[in-house]
């Protein structure tokens, strides 16, 4: 059994590395471990968990930024974000219920980590649009910083960006600033009753070409529709369009989609609070909820150009017994699949193949993920710019070695 260190701060973090280093071990880094099962299952000599590391350091609502040290629990700030009427507008899910970790243990440091966005991401941009800098160690045991406190910050390379998706691997995140944004007055959804997911992205297509400012897009199937919203009284396929402002504003914008989507079938209309649960579940994924009926099934998540996602989803259906749930407009798919030797590996990457995007191996048992590739195959070119970062940032492989690709 690996080690467990337990740094308090940056130094702490910078001499845990510094003995990795001269020791030749390699370290996990974790925050509450919502998403450790989610990877390759490499072998590490020690976890460094960041837990302690918590707490805003920083938050100034008059100027839209808050500064947090990367443990924080993300529920901690939404919470401090609340009462001034601020919101994490990119709307970052939880994958703890989908990976059988509990809900709400997510930390800011892992999701910017994991460059999480939620259904928003159409409207407002992901996790790494919303990363203003952080203070962080490097592989070599070197402490840095990039960024700052406003979004336009023209000095040196823009690094955030390059942290936001790495999963811990290039660098040790202690401190993160982000971006805050006015949370709407209040919320409705336009939902459209029976599509099949092709003519479902026809709908989606027509409500994001509009003027109505859709902030969110979502297509399930009857049996996902009652798992995400325990309303057993649809029975029908649900295509949902989210618009978000102050009140005379989404009442207009909910009026002209209805109109808009009349042509598409019958239409049901819902009140901020049906409607923010159903997004919650959607950001979620929770039909697929490691607790729900499709706990045992393994889950992937694909994402490609919005009109692509029900053709990449036909194409696997075709090959194997799935369920589909389409985000984003269609670009983005989670699949969840009966259980096979290789996940369904063959069918979902020959399916991004034909349809263009890239695909991720959520959950899966970690005989499978040692098996088969959990992110995207690289080509040759990239995979090489990939490590040539990973040597730069970390040379030895101190950090997370093999967990996004082996030998990387």
């Amino acid at each position: 059994m690996s080690d467990t260190l337990h740094p308090r701060d940056t130094k702490d973090v910078e001499a845990a590395v510094q003995w990795a280093l001269a020791n030749k071990k390699s370290l996990e880094v974790v925050g509450h471990g919502t998403k450790r099962s989610l990877g390759r299952p490499a072998q590490f000599d020690a976890t460094l968990d960041l837990a302690a590391i918590a707490g805003v350091t920083l938050y100034e609502p008059e100027e839209l930024v808050l500064s947090a040290r990367a443990g924080t629990p993300l529920a901690e700030i939404e919470a401090l974000l609340e009462p001034k009427g601020q919101q994490l507008a990119f709307e970052p899910m939880d994958y703890g219920p989908l990976l059988g970790a509990p809900p709400r243990q997510a930390t800011v440091g892992g999701v910017l980590a994991a460059n999480l966005s939620g259904p928003r991401r159409i409207r407002a941009g992901a996790a790494r649009d919303h990363f203003l800098g952080f203070l962080a160690v490097s592989g070599r045991g070197e402490v840095f910083k990039s960024g700052g406190r406003v979004v336009k910050n023209v000095t040196g390379y823009d690094l955030c960006k390059l942290m936001a998706g790495s999963w811990g691997t290039l660098a040790v995140m202690s401190e993160v600033t982000i971006k805050t944004l006015p949370r709407p007055e209040t919320e409705a959804s336009v939902l459209v009753l029976g599509l099949d997911a092709l003519r479902a992205a026809d709908a989606m297509a027509a409500a994001m070409g509009s003027s109505c400012d859709v902030s969110g897009a979502a297509h399930l199937s009857a049996d996902l529709a009652v798992r995400a919203s325990g309303d057993r009284a649809v029975g029908q396929s649900v295509t949902a369009l989210r618009v978000e402002g102050v009140a005379p504003s989404v009442m207009r914008r909910k009026a002209t989609l209805q109109d808009l989507l009349k042509p598409f079938g019958t239409l049901m209309a819902l009140e901020p609070a049906p409607s923010a649960a159903l997004w919650a579940a959607i950001r979620d994924v929770a039909p697929f909820a490691a607790d729900g009926p499709a706990g045992q099934r393994i889950v992937w998540r694909l994402s490609t150009a919005p009109k692509q996602g029900a053709a990449a989803a036909r194409m696997i259906a075709q090959q194997s017994d799935a369920e589909f749930l389409f985000d984003w407009a269609g670009g983005l798919v989670w699949a969840a699949l009966a259980p096979t030797d290789d996940a369904g590996a063959a069918t979902v990457r020959a399916a991004i193949a034909a349809c263009g995007g890239h695909a991720t191996l959520v959950r899966a048992p970690a005989a499978v993920r040692a098996a088969v590739p959990v992110f995207e195959p690289e080509p040759s070119g990239l995979a090489a710019l990939t490590r040539r970062v990973k040597d730069g940032f970390d040379p030895q492989g101190v950090l997370g070695p093999g967990r996004m690709w082996a030998g990387v």
